[in-house]
């Protein structure tokens, strides 16, 4: 197969048959049967909402991090503010401006996406869109936090030192890994990668319909 564009290809297999297997508190497991190849095959995966993760860069380019409790991982770990796309009919600009200030009592008059991705496309459907924010500002509440978020911590940390942190995997987050790297390379190109807070987003607009 000779391929002549490196950008990948939307081709929906027909499905024949769906079935919600699982019905969780955050995400479902969805069990489907779909013909390709000439023959009928069958996959589970998680049905996820989608999500958005914000990279919060401050006048003396530092990142905003939080560290939280993530319990399939055993681990408290480092990752950008970011939350689930689970609201009828929210945009995700919206979203990302909605959990800036729920995570971090912030506020940004400058917004651009650095990148969009898939987290595991053989296991689910998640798909996450990174915003880049800055002209940071408190917003002047302090939103009440509860469950894991309770004791999270907030830091800020110079961006050299979180690129540094990446690339020797002491950070894992996939949103913290892919935004820092994003940044990096949006900053080294004179900021020519960034497309508007707007941009299409057919991976997540296809789903809503």
């Amino acid at each position: 197969m000779i391929v002549d564009e490196l950008t990948d290809t939307p081709d929906p297999a027909r499905v024949t048959s769906s079935e919600l297997v699982f019905h969780g508190h955050v995400w479902d497991v969805r069990s489907d049967e779909f013909e390709y190849g000439g023959s009928t095959l069958r996959r589970d995966y998680v049905d996820h909402t989608g999500a958005v993760a914000i990279i919060a860069l401050d006048e003396r380019d530092r990142v905003l991090l939080i560290k939280q409790y993530r319990h399939p991982i055993r681990t408290r770990e480092w990752e950008p503010p970011a939350g689930l796309l689970d609201e009828p009919g929210e945009s995700p600009l919206h979203a990302a401006q909605r959990e800036l200030s729920e995570e971090a009592d912030l506020k940004a008059d400058e917004w651009h996406v650095l990148s969009d991705y898939v987290t595991s496309p053989g296991g689910n459907n998640e798909v996450i869109r990174v915003f880049l924010a800055r002209s940071l500002s408190p917003t002047g509440e302090a939103f009440a936090r509860e469950g894991e978020e309770a004791d999270m911590e907030l830091a800020w940390h110079p961006l050299e030192d979180v690129l540094d942190a990446v690339l020797a995997s002491r950070v894992q987050n996939p949103s913290l890994v892919v935004g820092v790297l994003a940044l990096d390379a949006a900053r080294r190109r004179d900021w020519s990668t960034l497309r508007p807070a707007d941009a299409p987003w057919p991976a997540f607009e296809d789903r809503r319909g």
